[in-house]
């Protein structure tokens, strides 16, 4: 069997969802990205009689959204113990709180369009005696920050597992039916979604914003009143957000397997990560196993592959690689995502960012935050969520000694506006 090297949810994509040509050249809201924080901001704003344009350098999910493992989980790996620890429990509660509606709307779009779902418990588990001390500190920062999460010694899996945090009751899909859906009701709303659209530069001239995209027609100019980068990272390095992310790379792999495959969704609390589901595929089921993450710029990680590769065929004996794909993703040195202005003041160009690898639930939250900003609204947990706060000045040592390189320019960008 070939395994196609697109992933289980982009393999069988062959045309364009949104318009080829750009159209008429104005919007209200400009929207740069059409992954799932984009499409779900742009949808929000449309239903309010805003006119948004989407542009995408690609097509719709190409980049994160259509690589993800397609988790809708509210336990996030190890993510809450390092945000109680960094924050403490109030930003902690805020931040789940952000994900929790982001959830709540995704399953209820996904019911209203009869996108399937499966709802399935989540674990972050130890896959050895060492682990155990990273999941029990998960567990206790989950109930700090509100989760109703239990402790399970024994999940019945046929891969090395010493105990680890359930939280019942989440959810899984493929995200690729989601934003069909979205596509659709933004056209519906009168909202234009131009693919093959790659802007190159943004800038504010007269109360406007002016992006430079370049398309199959050549080089235009959009004019719109706000614009919103919704893309992996922020194109533009005012804010200095190239330095305030650390960009990784992780690997899955889809299998045929011949046995019955594990329901609940797992994630190991330590190295080599393995992430785990089930995907419902036509005529039966397939195994996503993720992992073998490294910072991006690392040339070849083959070995890491082969290993994780080799843990699926070991612990589900007779499985076959089907798809295999890599994400990129970005973590935030705050370990918080960067959700409004771009810089402090600034409500003509807004970010949302450093999702962390759990932009599903993450994505559409900020989605909340920066629709509910451009049309008047306010989130009480969107604290957690901020692009600057006061706790972003801490993050400058941490920055620095991450990437020397880029200090200098990241300090003149950053701390000046303030």
């Amino acid at each position: 069997m070939t395994t196609t090297t697109k992933s289980l949810w982009l393999a069988d994509r062959t045309e364009p969802r949104g318009q080829t040509k750009l159209g008429e050249s104005s919007a209200d809201v400009a929207v740069v990205g059409a992954g799932i924080a984009g499409l779900v901001t742009a949808v929000l704003l449309a239903r309010s009689g805003q006119n948004v344009l989407v542009l995408e350098a690609r097509t719709a999910g190409a980049v994160t959204t259509g690589n993800t493992t397609g988790k809708l989980s509210l336990l996030q790996g190890r993510v809450m113990s390092k945000i109680v620890s960094r924050h403490g429990a109030d930003i902690a509660r805020d931040y789940v709180r952000g994900n929790r509606e982001g959830q709540d709307w995704l399953l209820r779009y996904c019911e209203n369009a009869n996108i399937p779902v499966q709802r399935e418990d989540a674990y972050t588990y130890a896959q050895s005696a060492t682990e155990v001390p990273r999941a029990r500190a998960e567990l206790v920062a989950c109930r700090l920050a509100g989760l109703d999460a239990e402790w399970d010694d024994d999940a019945g899996v046929p891969f090395p597992y010493h105990g680890g945090v359930r939280l019942a009751d989440q959810a899984q899909f493929d995200p690729m039916p989601l934003l069909d859906s979205l596509i659709g009701e933004l056209a519906d709303r009168g909202g234009r979604l131009v693919e093959g659209a790659r802007v190159r530069a943004v800038s504010q001239r007269h109360d406007q914003v002016w992006l430079q995209v370049h398309t199959g027609e050549g080089d235009v100019e959009v004019d719109a009143r706000r614009c919103v980068l919704a893309t992996g990272t922020p194109i533009l390095d005012r804010g200095g957000f190239f330095a305030r992310l650390k960009p990784n790379r992780s690997h899955s792999f889809a299998f045929d397997v011949p046995g019955a495959i594990t329901r609940p969704m797992f994630i190991s609390a330590g190295s080599p990560t393995r992430s785990v589901r089930y995907a419902p595929v036509d005529g039966g089921e397939r195994l996503i196993v993720a992992g073998a993450g490294h910072s991006v710029g690392r040339n070849n990680p083959s070995a890491e592959l082969d290993e994780l590769s080799s843990w699926a065929q070991e612990h589900f004996p007779g499985a076959v690689a089907t798809h295999q794909w890599s994400a990129q993703d970005y973590t935030p040195i705050d370990q918080l995502p960067y959700v409004g202005p771009i810089l402090p003041g600034n409500e003509k160009i807004y970010v949302a960012t450093g999702f962390n690898k759990w932009g599903l639930t993450a994505g559409v939250a900020a989605a909340l935050v920066l629709s509910g900003r451009i049309l008047g609204g306010r989130m009480d947990w969107a604290r957690a969520f901020a692009a600057w706060s006061p706790h972003e000045l801490t993050g400058i040592t941490t920055a620095l000694q991450a990437n020397l390189e880029v200090g200098f320019h990241m300090s003149k960008g950053w701390l000046m506006p303030i």
